[in-house]
């Protein structure tokens, strides 16, 4: 499980954003999980300032690489911050 933390100051409807970029509908404070083609199961919760986010991989790959790209996207409108940003937090882990 991954914890992505959200821009200080940035307060996105989180769960408006999850029904726009991928269908899926439910209350993302107790938890939720949906399936995206190409990334799998994915389960989501939010916590304080943080987006805990698990994914469990489906069993074929997917060739499409429009679905990282918007994965990508929505991660940048739900915590205010950019790959670049996101990888720099993750390599202080």
């Amino acid at each position: 499980m991954r914890e992505y933390k959200i821009k200080r100051g940035h307060n996105p409807d989180l769960n408006a954003l999850i029904s726009k970029y991928f269908g899926a509908k439910g209350d993302l404070i107790k938890g939720m999980q949906f399936s995206v083609e190409g990334i799998g199961t994915v389960t989501m919760k939010h916590e304080k300032s943080s987006l805990m986010i698990d994914i469990i991989p489906p069993k074929t790959v997917c060739g499409d690489y429009n679905i990282i790209k918007k994965w990508n996207e929505f991660l940048f409108v739900a915590t205010g911050k950019d790959v670049k940003e996101r990888k720099k937090e993750f390599g202080k882990i």
